[in-house]
């Protein structure tokens, strides 16, 4: 018993560790020891979704706050767009894609004024990894577009990331959209990123809220009906 407890600290201190590290190497923008830290974590068996909500996201999203602080500027963001972008390269392959048939298609995307992409694309390969049909619609994008790809490709979902709170008012404006289009209802909206949460998207509407990769699964398996 006490040999087993023991194997179990170990393990959690092992994944604290290089979670820790990972987060400290995205926020010093340092592709090479980002790639280094992943693969000897995934060697570790440290969870590609651990690596990814307790790792790279909180990295993100300190960034992005650090961003509008004016604490860190548009050549940072990018520098941490590429490690991340690297680490999620070596992460994805250790994830597997659901045998069963597709279980519902979203479209996703960052609204207007926001050219962040970094939790949008992590939710994506969440979604993806579990089975559902994500349409990567971009970053910048106006509600209207939202409104019609969803509508154009049979979407249920419409999922929109904003990572800045002069961007968040964009989502409003999606839902706001599908009340004119007479869509409201009929095609769910689920929102995201740093400065939403649910007081947020309750006030505007929205059909769910997603604090991070894992919780934006959860959710739209939620507003579609899957249980498992």
């Amino acid at each position: 018993m006490y040999s087993e407890t023991r194997v179990v600290k170990n393990c959690m201190s092992t994944s604290a560790k290089y979670l820790q590290k990972l987060r400290a190497a995205v926020l010093k923008y340092d592709v090479y020891e980002v790639k280094n830290i992943v693969s000897e974590a995934l060697k570790e068996n440290v969870s590609p979704a651990q690596l990814i909500d307790e790792g790279l996201l909180p990295a993100i999203k300190e960034i992005g706050e650090m961003f509008e602080r004016n604490e860190v500027f548009l050549p940072h963001m990018v520098m941490a767009s590429e490690a991340v972008d690297e680490a999620m390269e070596m992460i994805e392959p250790h994830f597997t894609q659901s045998e069963e048939r597709v279980r519902g298609k979203l479209v996703l995307g960052t609204v207007e004024g926001d050219l962040h992409d970094l939790g949008k694309n992590v939710v994506m390969m969440m979604l993806k990894a579990n089975g559902f049909d994500v349409i990567d619609i971009g970053r910048d994008v106006k509600a209207v577009t939202f409104v019609e790809r969803a509508k154009e490709l049979g979407a249920q979902i419409i999922a929109a990331s904003s990572l800045m709170s002069t961007t968040r008012p964009y989502q409003r404006e999606i839902i706001e959209e599908l009340e004119r289009a007479g869509l409201k209802g009929k095609i769910k909206v689920i929102v995201g990123g740093g400065p939403c949460n649910l007081e947020w998207a309750e006030s505007i509407g929205a059909d769910g809220y997603g604090h991070n990769a894992v919780e934006a699964v959860v959710e739209v398996k939620r507003l579609l009906g899957i249980s498992d």
